[in-house]
């Protein structure tokens, strides 16, 4: 069993994009309805995983993660519930540590959120300047809540609020 502990911020302007080092194309769906987990299917460029995930608003929880062969991935992304959430993921390094950008697409086009996996809770990061508002604990960021009401459905009160 894996522990995924993550901090997840808003992304307040585009000064990450020169020192990304490299991006990913990703779509991915869920396959059921999120009552105590999650079950992904992602599909990153050319290959495949299927992940699943205790439903759990905060920086840890328990996650699992396999991989699988991609024709499986696309038949199965046939089945997904609600839309694909599709996003460009750019990875960027500060100070060690390596930052992911998730740039979206489709119905979440205009969303960007930072997430930093961590080693423990308590780890010290450098926040760089294109960080802004954590949102960790605001299920609305969630990918798994992104299918189900994209921010393409938010009213402007809520986007404001972002």
């Amino acid at each position: 069993m894996g522990k995924e502990i993550e901090r997840k911020f808003l992304v307040i302007n585009d000064e990450w994009r020169a020192a990304a080092s490299h991006t990913a194309e990703y779509s991915q769906g869920y396959l059921n309805e999120p009552v105590s987990c999650s079950v992904r299917v992602r599909i990153e460029d050319d290959q495949a995983r299927l992940n699943i995930k205790r439903v759990q608003i905060g920086m840890s929880r328990d996650e699992f993660e396999y991989p699988i062969p991609l024709e499986d991935a696309k038949k199965l992304m046939t089945m997904v519930l609600g839309p694909n959430v599709i996003k460009t993921r750019h990875f960027v390094t500060v100070d060690g540590h390596e930052w992911e950008v998730d740039e979206f697409h489709g119905d979440n086009a205009g969303l960007v959120v930072a997430e930093l996996e961590l080693d423990a809770e308590d780890e010290v990061f450098t926040h760089p300047t294109w960080l802004g508002k954590e949102v960790t604990d605001e299920a609305r960021y969630y990918n798994v809540f992104l299918s189900q009401r994209p921010f393409s459905q938010w009213t402007e009160a809520e986007k404001a609020n972002a």
